[in-house]
């Protein structure tokens, strides 16, 4: 692992150093914004990336509450006798829309 690390960090820092040259970003409303190429290009994808784990984020938390409720479905049909005597009764499966 610090293997790949090292050649990820060396990568990267390649690029950083061939592109060095400057770039304007121009924003609506006349805003503009200089900046090495390198920055610009980084800062994207940190906001790409962030953007993606946002996405994901809500994803894992909407299929943790609905695993949540399956298992309170299920405590409370252990709880009721509705479980055979070799194992959980066989529920459907869950529909992962």
């Amino acid at each position: 692992m610090l293997i790949i690390k090292i050649a990820l960090f060396l990568l990267i820092l390649s690029f950083a150093i061939v592109n060095t040259d400057p770039v304007t970003v121009r924003y609506y409303l006349g805003f503009r914004w200089d900046a090495p190429l390198v920055v610009v290009v980084l800062l994207a994808s940190c906001i790409g990336a962030v953007a993606g784990l946002l996405a994901g984020l809500f994803q894992v938390l909407r299929l943790r509450r609905e695993l949540a409720g399956v298992r309170c479905e299920l405590r409370a049909a252990r709880e009721q006798g509705t479980t055979n005597a070799a194992g959980p009764a066989i529920m459907p499966p869950v529909d992962m829309l």
